[in-house]
C-alpha cells in the first residue's frame, strides 16, 4: 500500500501535490490500495478545516482514495507500541527539563560542536521533573537505505542518538506515529520530500526495535527552486497550490508539470491518467527542479485547447459553446483562465463604461495604466461617433450572418472614419481592447452578439 499522509496545520503546497500525485501513480501502477492519512498528531498547529480543504484539493487534481486515516485515531495504539518498546528496554523515560536540554545545546554549540543527546542525562531531573517524555535509545551502528532516486544514503552511528517517540503528555511524536502507523497499514512504498531524508533513519530503527523487518521502499524527491534559484519557500506564490488555482492555472496543467518537472517523459503535454502508462520514479532527477511559470503558462494552453468548447465556455461562466471557441482564439495571446474572463468579459462590458473608467482617473494615475488605457481616450471622439453608426447598421440589417469585410467596408463608409481613426475604434467597440487577435477571426462569432456587444 502507498500512502499520503498531510498535516492540517496549513495550506497545501506544491511540493505536497506533487508527492501526493506520485504516490498515486505508483499506486496505480502496482495495483495497489492508496491511502490518505491525515498527521493530526501536531494538537496545538492542527487547524479546524484544513483536512477537508485537502480532501477537496486532491478530488480537484483527479487524486482519489480507498481508505481515509486520522493519526490521532490511533494514539492508544501507539502508545501500547511505546510500553513494549519500554518493557523490552529499547526505550527509555527521560527526564530532562527543557531548560537543561537547551543548556546543554549551548555548551555543545560554544564548542563548535554538533549537540547530541547523552542517555546518562535520562535521570539526573528524575526528582523535579514528574512529566518525563520516553525516548528510543539511539543506534550503535552505522544505518543506512537505498532510495529509488537518490540511491543508497548512509549514516554514521554517532548521528542517530536517543530521540523523543513520547512527549510529556503522552502525544507520539511525528516520527514514532509515522512509523508506528506505515507499519499498521502495511506501506510498502514511501514518497515524500527530501527534507524527509534525516527521518527516514529514526523511522527505520523505530521499525527494527519493534521487530519489523518488512523492506519499505523510499523514494525522496528534490527541492523545487524558485525563479531565482532559491528553495521555494511559503513567501513564493508559485509554491501555494490555492494561489495556482487562483491565478486561473488548470488542475489539469498543473498535474502536467508536476510529473514534468526534471522528469524524463515521452511527452511534454499529458493528463495524470495518460500518465500511468510510462510513468517512472527512477528518472525523477536527483538534483532540484525550478519551477518555471512560463512553462506551466505554455501547458495551460495546451490543455485549454484539448478541452471541448462548452466545457470551456463554463469554466468562463458562460452557457454559450461559441463563447468557449472565442476563447480558443484568444489563446493567442491569454495563458490563464483570468486572462482569458478578462478578454471575453470585457467584449460584453457597455464601452461608455470602460471610457468613463478611464476618465475617472487622474492623469497621474493614468500614467500607471496598461498603455491602451491613454490610446482608447486618444480615440474617444471616433469611438462614440462610430458607436452611433453601428448602433443604426444594427437596426437597418440583421448581421448575425453576414461576413466580416461587408461589415467593416459598410461601417467606414457610414462613419467616414479611416486609418487607425477607424480600425482603433472598431475594434474597442467589438472587443474592449485596441490590440487583440484579427477582427476578421473574431468576427463570425462576435457577430451573433452584436447588439449586446455595441450597445451604449
Amino acid at each position: 500500500m502507498l500512502r499520503f499522509a498531510p498535516s492540517p496545520t496549513g495550506d497545501m503546497h506544491t511540493g505536497n501535490l506533487r508527492a501526493a500525485v506520485f504516490n498515486y501513480i505508483l499506486a496505480k501502477q502496482r495495483n495497489e490500495k492508496f491511502l490518505l492519512r491525515i498527521e493530526d498528531t501536531d494538537t496545538a498547529r492542527n487547524i479546524e478545516g484544513k483536512d477537508k480543504d485537502i480532501m477537496f484539493l486532491l478530488h480537484l487534481f483527479g487524486i482519489t482514495w480507498d481508505n481515509l486515516v486520522y493519526q490521532s485515531n490511533n494514539f492508544p495504539h501507539h502508545r501500547q507500541l511505546a510500553e513494549y518498546l519500554l518493557a523490552q528496554g529499547s526505550a527509555f523515560y527521560c527526564y530532562c527539563t527543557k531548560e537543561f536540554l537547551e543548556n546543554k545545546r549551548e555548551e555543545a554549540k560554544a564548542r563548535h560542536e554538533a549537540f547530541r543527546y547523552d542517555d546518562s542525562w535520562a535521570e539526573l531531573e528524575k526528582t523535579t521533573n514528574p512529566k518525563p517524555v520516553v525516548r528510543l535509545r539511539g543506534s550503535q551502528v552505522e544505518m543506512k537505505f537505498v532510495d529509488c532516486i537518490k540511491g543508497e544514503i548512509e549514516f554514521a552511528p554517532n548521528e542517530i542518538d536517543s530521540f523523543v517517540i513520547l512527549k510529556e503528555d503522552g502525544i507520539p511524536t511525528y516520527n514514532f506515529a509515522c512509523a508506528a502507523d506505515d507499519m499498521l497499514y502495511d506501506i510498502d512504498f514511501i514518497v515524500r520530500g527530501e527534507d524527509h531524508v534525516s527521518n527516514t533513519p529514526k523511522q527505520i530503527l523505530i521499525h527494527q526495535s519493534l521487530g519489523y523487518a518488512k523492506e519499505i521502499k523510499f523514494a525522496h524527491l528534490p527541492i523545487l527552486l524558485n525563479d531565482e534559484g532559491k528553495k521555494m519557500s511559503k513567501r513564493d506564490n508559485a509554491s501555494s497550490v490555492q494561489w495556482l488555482l487562483d491565478s486561473g492555472f488548470l488542475p489539469q496543467a498543473i498535474v502536467n508539470y508536476l510529473i514534468l518537472m526534471g522528469n524524463k517523459t515521452p511527452c511534454e503535454v499529458f493528463t495524470l491518467q495518460e500518465s500511468l502508462e510510462w510513468f517512472d520514479i527512477s528518472k525523477i532527477a536527483k538534483a532540484p527542479a525550478r519551477f518555471d511559470i512560463d512553462k506551466l503558462k505554455f501547458l495551460n494552453r495546451e490543455h485549454f485547447k484539448r478541452l471541448c468548447e462548452q466545457d470551456l465556455a463554463v469554466l468562463l461562466g458562460y452557457k454559450d459553446s461559441s463563447i468557449g471557441a472565442l476563447a480558443k482564439i484568444y489563446l493567442q495571446e491569454a495563458s490563464t483562465l483570468n486572462e482569458i474572463r478578462e478578454k471575453i468579459d470585457r467584449i460584453f462590458v457597455k464601452k461608455t463604461l470602460i471610457l468613463n473608467q478611464i476618465e475617472s482617473l487622474d492623469k497621474k494615475d493614468l500614467s500607471g495604466v496598461e498603455s491602451q488605457s491613454a490610446e482608447i481616450l486618444g480615440f474617444k471622439a471616433e469611438i462614440l461617433s462610430l458607436q452611433k453608426t453601428l448602433l443604426e447598421m444594427l437596426e437597418e440589417q440583421d448581421w448575425t450572418r453576414g461576413e466580416f469585410n461587408a461589415f467593416k467596408e459598410i461601417a467606414m463608409q457610414k462613419s467616414t472614419l479611416k486609418g487607425k481613426k477607424f480600425f482603433k475604434p472598431l475594434r474597442f467597440l467589438l472587443t474592449g481592447f485596441t490590440h487583440g487577435p484579427e477582427l476578421s477571426d473574431l468576427f463570425p462569432i462576435l457577430r451573433l452578439y452584436l447588439k449586446e456587444i455595441v450597445r451604449s
